[in-house]
């Protein structure tokens, strides 16, 4: 439930911002104050979650500390369980929470009004019903200095969010759906404290290391799941997808591996003492960390074949953890050194510049990860270790440029994760000590309210599905001459052989008789002289069903009678025929939301 602070005398936001390290957007939005964000005394704010506890210095009583932070001592007293005459000793920590867990109804209130103050919105509406329900009460109507608990609604929002929690009795890999709060549990008794869930990047698939450090894939709509390796006694392991969904890369016992999950085939690359290895957007090479010939670690770019590899960084100090590259491919960031410092650097391949991100105060930054943009890093920062363990969630630009805290967690340091779209982070709190999380929140960066999505139980990491996956059944469509199967919403309807559309988009298919160049056709499509993407697109290459491809994404100029039309290019595996011709490029135009959707599904018949 959420906390309510009575305001007294000599308080402002940002006073009140300062004293429990919250920032001050955020005690705005969750009030939904406006400029110039006065405040009354005997006002009910409602308080985000910041740094609640304090150390016991000599002198201190429950009164002077609750004079400190403007509260009754009846809420010192109470959050700690304190007994007359509520002695204290010097170095205890006492928890100080900014007010009360309930709002006293004032004259005039109503659920609709209550719900839209206090952001219990879900899909952009008031869910005004939830406080009802919560409060159990018989009707809607209110009396003043009635009590009432002020519940956090799911956000709503695109995608799931995925879990490893132990809240069934097992590690076990879970669902948590932003539009109705709804969990599903995906797995039984395969996960450990170590699992980590990856999504395919359509979200169809994810991966995980569980229990025995065996591999698992779960197909997500079905539920069915796979083990394709176990892996040894490698101390770190990551997987990654590659762009078009198919492969999974990892290291094990000093090689590369990329598997096939369709084919069940695997291709082993000799590295040895390599690790977080990825895929480039363009599925032909890969990124990982490994030791120079001196013993240094470094970072390195090979092609899937094993050949060309390139240094990329000339690192001379310790070890390069957690290198992760930017979704475009443009930068990739590691921290260093080690356990007990933990600094933020990228670098931008292109110049080979690197940056430090300032970070937090203790130089202890965790967890960083790339925003869908490619502009920003969301990290957690270790904050306040006097005052118990607290961490700052925080995001950066890829250069270290502004650096900003977003939210509190009460965790040493805090998983976290970049919604679908960008515009939200998911992480995790509600830790004791240095225990396991028992709460995941989110936070709107363009209304900066921490709201609560699950409390209660273990959680131990969490990422969200990086496409919106579709609440509408799809059908698939195949054309045999264009020898090509994949699938669609099934609510679009067939316009001809070739075009389907629907209320929300439409594709169309084709297929190009071209040069060999690969390149050159992706630019005379692009660039056509009607210019039917704009007049500055953007080309990405790409691999589909292990082809070379390239997507065509249109600029902001593009006509809007296109529809926001989007292009894929495919080389057949074979050259096809048709009508005697002989045509070796396949090509898609859909609207941009469902290009890539549509491309995770297409096989070659």
């Amino acid at each position: 439930m959420q906390t309510f602070y009575t305001v007294r005398s000599g308080d402002t936001v940002y006073v009140i911002s300062r004293r429990w390290g919250i920032p001050a957007d955020s005690i705005i939005a969750a009030n939904n104050l406006r400029a110039p964000y006065t405040i009354y005394i005997g006002q009910q704010l409602s308080i985000p979650p910041g740094v609640d506890m304090v150390r016991v210095r000599q002198g201190d009583s429950v009164y002077r500390i609750s004079q400190l932070y403007n509260v009754p001592s009846s809420v010192i007293v109470e959050a700690n369980q304190l007994q007359p005459p509520y002695a204290i000793q010097i170095g205890q920590l006492l928890k100080v929470p900014p007010g009360v867990p309930y709002y006293i109804v004032q004259p005039g209130d109503t659920l609709y009004q209550l719900a839209g103050r206090f952001n219990v919105i879900t899909n952009g509406a008031p869910n005004h019903e939830l406080i009802r329900m919560v409060n159990q009460l018989p009707s809607s109507q209110l009396f003043p200095g009635m009590k009432l608990m002020i519940p956090y609604a799911p956000p709503g929002g695109q995608g799931r969010i995925a879990y490893i929690s132990d809240r069934g009795g097992n590690y076990d890999v879970w669902l948590y759906n932003p539009r109705t709060g709804e969990n599903v549990q995906l797995t039984s008794g395969l996960g450990d404290s170590f699992s980590r869930p990856e999504w395919s990047p359509n979200s169809r698939r994810i991966a995980f290391v569980g229990k025995n450090r065996i591999i698992y894939i779960i197909e997500v709509a079905t539920g069915s799941i796979a083990q394709i390796d176990q892996l040894g006694d490698e101390v770190e392991f990551k997987l990654d997808w590659s762009p078009d969904s198919t492969q999974i890369a990892y290291t094990k016992k000093g090689h590369i591996i990329l598997y096939n999950v369709p084919s069940h085939q695997a291709q082993s690359i000799q590295q040895p003492e390599s690790t977080d290895v990825q895929w480039f957007p363009n599925g032909m090479e890969l990124l990982f960390q490994a030791p120079d010939e001196s013993g240094i670690s470094q970072l390195y770019r090979i092609q899937i074949d094993g050949t060309g590899k390139q240094q990329m960084t000339s690192n001379t100090e310790g070890r390069l953890n957690n290198a992760q590259l930017s979704p475009d491919g443009s930068f990739v960031l590691y921290t260093t050194p080690g356990v007990s410092i933990s600094i933020i650097h990228t670098v931008e391949l292109s110049t080979g510049n690197v940056f430090e991100v300032k970070g937090g105060p203790l130089a202890k930054n965790y967890f960083p990860e790339w925003s869908p943009d490619s502009l920003k890093i969301a990290y957690s920062a270790t904050a306040l270790e006097d005052r118990g363990y607290f961490s700052q969630v925080r995001t950066v630009g890829r250069r270290g440029e502004e650096d900003r805290i977003w939210a509190i967690s009460n965790c040493f340091a805090s998983p976290v994760t970049w919604s679908t779209d960008g515009t939200k982070i998911a992480y995790l709190s509600g830790c004791r000590e240095q225990e396991f999380a028992r709460e995941m929140w989110a936070i709107d960066l363009n209304r900066p309210v921490p709201i609560r999505l699950i409390e209660g139980v273990n959680i131990q990491s969490l990422q969200w599905s990086p496409t919106p996956i579709m609440e509408v059944s799809q059908n698939t469509y195949t054309n045999t001459t264009y020898k090509v199967r994949f699938q669609y919403p099934s609510n679009w309807r067939k316009v001809n052989e070739e075009r389907y559309e629907g209320g929300d988009g439409f594709f169309q298919i084709s297929a190009i008789s071209a040069g060999e160049k690969l390149d050159e056709v992706c630019h005379g499509e692009a660039f056509h002289q009607l210019m039917p993407y704009g007049s500055k697109p953007k080309i990405l290459k790409a691999r589909i069903q292990n082809q070379e491809a390239c997507y065509i994404f249109p600029s902001a100029d593009q006509p809007a009678e296109m529809l926001n039309q989007s292009a894929l290019i495919v080389r057949y595996p074979t050259p096809i025929n048709i009508q005697g011709e002989t045509y070796n490029y396949f090509i898609l135009w859909a609207d941009q939301p469902h290009l890539k959707e549509i491309a995770s599904s297409l096989i070659f018949l």
